[in-house]
């Protein structure tokens, strides 16, 4: 549970403020436990997580949860617990859960937490199975080919035919 002082210092002000912009530029957030990655291992994760257009952010949990709950967010309390670094989504989280659980294959010392996904409530088990499914740009060219397919299908048909006829054609021709 966050606190809140009753004597308000500047700088922590700033940085409660700080956070609040930070979260409030993103709709998803995953919270992992980063205690025992290395700093290369943390820049590695970085690096993987800014190709999916993620940032992944270390926000002390108190001024985390007042930004949380400025923001109208619940549900978090629980995962901002001992050292949290939070993945901040705007699109495609599943994406960003998928470098996250597959980073965490290889350096077991990852561990993810939970998340809010379309200010709903993830848990871990959950945020997994969420991180198996297709994303969003391949779900639309699923989509998409599917409907294609009948079209390809006719015109290939067509094309056929009209290649029959002029082989047949010519043949009566000679």
């Amino acid at each position: 549970m966050a606190m809140k002082a009753k004597k308000l210092q500047p700088a922590k002000v700033e940085a409660i403020s700080a956070a609040k912009e930070v979260l409030s530029g993103c709709s998803d957030y995953i919270f992992t436990d980063y205690r025992g990655l290395t700093v290369g291992q943390i820049s590695e994760l970085r690096n993987k997580l800014r190709e999916k257009n993620c940032s992944f952010k270390v926000i002390k949990n108190n001024f985390a949860q007042i930004a949380f709950d400025e923001l109208k967010v619940e549900g978090v309390a629980d995962y901002l617990t001992g050292p949290t670094a939070i993945a901040l989504s705007t699109e495609d989280t599943n994406e960003v859960a998928k470098v996250l659980y597959d980073f965490a294959k290889d350096v077991p010392a990852l561990q993810i937490k939970g998340g809010v996904i379309e200010k709903e409530i993830y848990d871990a088990d959950k945020l997994e199975a969420f991180s198996k499914l297709p994303g969003k740009k391949q779900l639309i060219a699923m989509i998409m080919s599917t409907i294609n397919a009948p079209v390809q299908k006719l015109a290939a048909t067509l094309q056929a035919y009209v290649d029959k006829k002029s082989e047949g054609g010519e043949a009566a021709a000679e």
